[in-house]
Order: C-alpha cells, then structure tokens, then sequence
C-alpha cells in the first residue's frame, strides 16, 4: 500500500488530479456549513432527530439539511432528474435514438436532466420549507413570501453548485462525482456517530458489540459481492491474415455479480423521498379528502415498516433497472461476432446476446436480495439493539465502501495505463 502511494504521489498528473477532487470535497463542506439565515439550528437538529425519513435526507445532502444549509437539497434533485430520463429513454423512442447517437447524445441526454433538475430543485425546497412551517417548534423565524422566495432561490443554487462540482469530480476519471460527494457527507457525520457512542449508558454496551460485529461483516459481504464475477468461456477462431495465423486463443467475459454497484440505493432512497415531500404541499388543501390523503401519505412513509419493505423492493427493482440500462448484451454478442469470438455451445448472434441476457439476470438475483436487505439492515438493527444514533450506518457503510471499491479500481486504472515497462 506505501509502494502504491509514493507511485501515485509520483505521477504529477494523477496526483493533481487527486488533489482536485479533495479540493472539490473541501469546497463542498464549506458550503455545507454555511446556513441560511433565519433559521433556529437547535429546533431543526431535534426534529431530524425524530425523523427517520428525512435523516436519510439529511445524510444525502452531507448534513447540510440538518443546518438548512446553502446546499441543504444536496444532490437529491439531480438523482431524481436522473432517474427520470433514464425511464424516459426506454419510454420515447426519439430519446432512445438520442441516445444510440453516441458522445453527442449522452450529452444532449444530460443537459436535459440538468434542466430538470432545476424545477425538482424548487419543487423539493418548497416542501422541506412547508414541512418545517408546521414543526410545533418554531424553525423558521421568517414566513414572508420574500423570505420563503430567497430561501427557494439560495438552495437551487445550491443544489445546481453541488451538480457542476460532481461532473468536474467525474471528468477527472477518480469516481463517480455525485457518489463521491455523498460519500463525503457521511464520512463528515463520523464524529457526530463518535460522540453518540461515547454518551451510550453501560446497559447498551451488549447492543454496541453486536452493531459492531454486524457492521464488520457487511464490510466483508459488500467487498466479496462487489468484487464476485462470474466468467463466461469465449474463444476466438483461428484465421490467416497474410502471412501469419492469428486468434484461437481461449479466455474468458468477466460478468459481475454487482453490475450496478451502489446506483440503487440512490435511486430507492430518492424515489422513497419524493412522495412525501409532495405531500407536504396538500396537507392545508382547502378539500377535505386531499388534506387527509396527503396525510396519510406522510403517516405511511413515516412508519418504519412501511418505508423498510417499500424500501427494500424498490432496492431490488432499480438493481434489475440499472442493470439492463448498462449491460448491453446485443453490443457485447454483436462485437464478440466481428472479433471472431464466441461462447462454447451458443451460436454467435442473437442466441449469444439471450445466453448474456439470461446469464445477467441469474446472478443479479443474490445482487439485488443483498443490496435490499442491507438497505433495510440498519432498522432491523435499530429494532433489536434500540440504538437510535446508529440506525441509518448500514445504508451508509454500504455507500462509503461501494464508493470507496469504485474510486480504487480508477486510480489502478490510471497507474496501469501509466506503467509502461511492465504492460511491455
């Protein structure tokens, strides 16, 4: 690990880019830690403290909801735009040739989910600020429509910031922008999880020590399932090319077991969000029923059964998702065909494209069932120990090692590329 260190702090290049995406994280904190004015920070730790829901809010927005920060929405809207483009590429067919159009497509296909982030933004800020209006605390000292507007203005803004700095984090090829500024936010509540611990009375020490023992083996299960691959045999035909006889060679597809790695949470986790915070715009409806709805809503999202088992499905679904959104076993078949390679026992073409396919879907199913139960984990932990403090740390732990898996294997990337004397 020192060998690998002093190499990549020898590489200027990929040492600047590093020290960019830390500074990013720095800059990102900062605004995290900058509230908005007129608000009263003790009433607004309490109420998270008794909201699950919206701690899970809070950990994505890296704490700054929790302090009603600049950044308060966090990246939440710009996931939520993001997974509804992803719908509607499978939906539209002129956003699915958009798409097919290659560089040019993904680009234009982003710049739209931009664009909506920007309203889901407003949509998003306006709800948080209903709902704390009717805290029986006082949170906001301010209710005008010139203060609630400048609150709407200041967190898009926020929100739009937090986006820019994601996608600068991603060009430099060190991870996934977005995931790595939620990784930051959680990493950030280390010490507050810190302190929660040293305040435990005696009688919960038991509970600590299972907490601990549970979160040590989902470390070991999240790090063997992200890195479980399922090899498919391909061999390449041999053929003459002027003078020389090249392929019959054997080897093998690696398939991953996790192919969308910590994506599903996200997405679960926004999608789990959005009702709720809907709601909270017909809870003073002028009819009846709409008030009691949306209510209802609000009841049934904060009940812990409820959220847990909608939770886990959704987990399972948006793995399955992801998963046909990034695996494209037709471009795989058809490039493996031109290549002269093919899978012992399948015809090339279209058979091998279904052979993937169906291969994907089999070893997606552990995936999915393993990502559902650790998202649910934390509450059945926080049911059997009662440690309230620790309650959301294995949605968390899942997310910091994910990111941490991913962020790794792109900087051996870029060491590999850079290791000359050994690729000759």
């Amino acid at each position: 690990m020192l060998k690998k260190f002093i190499q990549i702090w020898s590489l200027p290049d990929l040492r600047n880019r590093i020290l960019f995406v830390l500074g990013m994280l720095v800059v990102f904190r900062l605004a995290a830690s900058v509230p908005i004015p007129g608000v009263d920070a003790a009433n607004l730790r309490q109420f998270f403290a008794g909201n699950q829901i919206f701690g899970l809010m809070n950990i994505f927005s890296g704490g700054g909801l929790e302090r009603f920060s600049v950044v308060a929405m966090g990246v939440a809207p710009y996931i939520t735009s993001s997974i509804i483009f992803q719908l509607l590429v499978m939906i539209l067919p002129r956003l699915e040739a958009l798409q097919k159009e290659g560089e040019y497509g993904r680009q234009k296909i982003n710049q739209y989910t931009r664009y909506l982030t920007v309203p889901l933004a407003v949509i998003q800020g306006y709800g948080m600020i209903l709902l704390l209006r009717q805290s029986p605390r006082p949170i906001l000292a301010d209710v005008s429509i010139e203060s609630i507007a400048a609150m709407l203005i200041t967190m898009t803004a926020g929100t739009v910031f937090l986006m820019w700095i994601g996608e600068l984090i991603s060009e430099k090829k060190i991870g996934n922008g977005i995931s790595l500024l939620i990784f930051a936010g959680i990493v950030a509540s280390l010490p507050s999880i810190v302190q929660s611990v040293q305040l435990l009375e005696a009688s919960q020490f038991v509970n600590l020590i299972i907490f601990l023992a549970v979160a040590l083996l989902t470390i070991v299960v999240v790090v063997y399932m992200t890195e479980g691959q399922r090899n498919i045999p391909v061999t390449y035909a041999r053929r003459v090319r002027g003078m020389r006889m090249i392929g019959g060679v054997d080897t093998h597809l690696p398939l991953r077991v996790n192919q969308a790695g910590v994506i599903p949470i996200i997405f679960a986790i926004s999608v789990i969000l959005f009702p709720p915070t809907i709601a909270q715009f017909f809870v003073n409806a002028r009819s009846a029923w709409v008030a009691q709805g949306a209510q209802a809503v609000i009841a049934f999202f904060n009940d812990t059964t409820f959220y847990g088992i909608l939770y886990f499905l959704l987990v399972i679904g948006f793995t399955y998702f992801y998963t046909s959104v990034v695996f494209k076993p037709d471009q795989i078949a058809e490039n493996l065909q031109k290549q002269g390679g093919f899978v012992a026992g399948i015809r090339p073409g279209k058979a091998t494209a279904d052979f993937l396919q169906t291969t994907v879907m089999r070893i997606n199913l552990p995936s999915a069932v393993f990502l559902g139960a650790i998202a649910v984990l934390p509450l059945v932990i926080q049911q059997l120990t009662e440690i309230r403090t620790l309650a959301i740390g294995g949605t968390s732990l899942l997310i910091v090692v994910s990111v941490v898996l991913e962020s790794m294997k792109q900087i051996d990337a870029q060491l590999t590329m850079r290791d000359y004397e050994n690729f000759l």
